[in-house]
């Protein structure tokens, strides 16, 4: 299946809940508490990384241009603790958000039209894993809610695989078929080499060959997790050639 129909609107409210989450849990670790699915950082280096990510993408919006701007990453600004800091760049975003045109002309990484409508997707998903770092940092992980999530798989098949985001470099062939089942959506990926194609299984003849040579199974929470580097796809539900969802891995 193709991607979920959502909206601005959509994007935005899971915003709403994914931010306030993420600073309640940063809030109650120590800066040093290791993020344990981010190896080598803390929970100050998380706070500072989110922060950031939001001034870039609205500098990518204020830019109003297909090119992409230049990139400074700003140091947090003196007498601001890490969660203050986000909690501004955090209410900025979202103000951003609302005031923007999907359709403005507006940078991004992938080989999708460069619109400012990317950036809402791309910000509450990135939101959602971050939060679900935070939590695990402190022993308190919840998955992320399914609609969202499934809208995340499908970002990290239709936009980080075809960017050339993958974590593992190699050359895999096959097919490997999606499947959540909190949110009756499948996904069926055709891989080939370094590339890689998002089927629409509407469009499938029967004479195509769309069988998979690997198959997970899982909530999609577990799956956009996995797909993220987050959690060990052998949590989830495998059948198949294993080696062919290393090629699948992004971030």
């Amino acid at each position: 299946m193709g991607r979920l129909h959502v909206t601005k609107d959509f994007w935005i409210g899971a915003l709403r809940t994914e931010g306030p989450a993420f600073a309640a849990a940063v809030s109650e670790a120590p800066p040093e508490t290791p993020v344990l699915s981010c190896p080598g950082w803390t929970v100050s280096n998380l706070t500072h990384h989110l922060a950031r990510a939001y001034v870039w993408t609205r500098t990518v919006l204020a830019a109003g241009t297909t090119s992409r701007p230049e990139r400074h990453d700003p140091e947090p600004p003196a007498g601001l603790t890490p969660v203050e800091w986000y909690r501004r760049e955090y209410d900025q975003l979202v103000a951003a958000f609302e005031a923007v045109d999907p359709e403005a002309p507006a940078w991004n990484f992938a080989p999708q039209p460069k619109k400012a409508g990317f950036w809402p997707r791309r910000m509450a998903l990135e939101t959602a894993v971050h939060r679900w770092d935070a939590q695990l940092a402190i022993g308190a992980g919840e998955p992320v809610e399914a609609k969202l999530a499934a809208d995340g798989v499908s970002e990290a098949l239709d936009t980080w695989l075809p960017a050339g985001r993958r974590i593992h470099s190699g050359q895999w062939h096959g097919v490997v078929q999606l499947t959540a089942t909190d949110a009756a959506q499948e996904w069926y990926l055709r891989l080939r080499g370094e590339g890689v194609a998002l089927l629409d299984t509407a469009t499938i003849l029967d004479h195509d060959d769309h069988r998979a040579r690997a198959q997970v199974t899982g909530t999609a929470s577990d799956l956009l997790l996995s797909l993220m580097g987050r959690i060990s796809f052998d949590a989830l539900g495998v059948a198949g050639d294993r080696q062919l969802l290393d090629g699948l891995r992004v971030g």
